[in-house]
């Protein structure tokens, strides 16, 4: 049995100067991941502890009798709680208007489900509400928390992962550019289509409603943007 393994037995039965030991040891592969997230909102030093935070947790789920290297295993478990943390943390600064905007429109949309025993369409929210469509669609896409890009959509059955990287693994895909920074230098509309498609599941008609152009349009919108953002990623 190699030292790390020794110390991550250790660990894991209570040792804290072993998990210490492991972190010191280390330091290296925890700034490794780190660095990757630098520049969007959050310190370099709290993300580092935020990478340490996931490597305790690597070192609490490795198994050692799987014949996995425990690095293999640790780095997207670094870069996924320091990723999650930047999803839940919210680092794009949403106004208290659009947050307003946001919770009526989602106190409406349940109203009208419970009334109609469906789903509302946006022109529907929009005639309650007041607010137009393309309202509706920025405050909505402003305030929801991204979801998985692994997430299937229940329409077409495919994620917005397997349209970019087809069967790259998650550790790959960490290597690239992160799909949200990607994603921000879109033009609008074409970000907008992306966001409405992929993080809301919208169909393509019900997109073609909201910016208010027709279903073919938001077919070749949506074309273009994915071929970006594959450039982008280097897929």
């Amino acid at each position: 049995m190699s030292r790390t393994e020794e110390l991550i037995r250790l660990a894991q039965s209570g040792d804290r100067e072993a998990g210490e030991t492991l972190i010191n040891e280390n330091t290296g592969l925890i700034w490794s991941v780190a660095r990757r997230f630098i520049g969007r909102g959050t310190e370099t030093e709290d993300l580092y502890q935020l990478g340490c935070l996931g490597f305790l947790k690597a070192v609490e789920g490795f198994d050692l009798e799987f014949g996995t290297q425990f690095s293999t295993y640790a780095v997207p478990k670094i870069a996924g709680e320091i990723r999650r943390f930047l999803r839940d943390d919210g680092t794009v600064k949403v106004s208290r208007t659009l947050k307003e905007q946001a919770a009526t429109i989602k106190s409406m949309r349940n109203q009208l489900m419970t009334a109609l025993g469906r789903e509302p369409t946006i022109q529907e929210i929009a005639n309650q509400t007041g607010f137009t469509p393309e309202e509706i669609a920025v405050a909505e896409t402003a305030t929801a928390c991204t979801e998985s890009i692994h997430r299937q959509m229940g329409e077409e059955g495919f994620s917005l992962e397997n349209v970019l990287t087809d069967t790259e693994s998650e550790e790959k895909l960490l290597e690239k550019i992160a799909l949200r920074q990607a994603i921000e230098k879109l033009p609008e509309r074409e970000r907008m289509v992306i966001q409405l498609r992929y993080f809301h599941s919208l169909t393509q008609e019900r997109v073609s409603k909201v910016l208010g152009v027709s279903q073919v349009q938001v077919s070749r919108i949506e074309k273009k943007a994915i071929m970006v953002l594959r450039e982008l990623l280097g897929s």
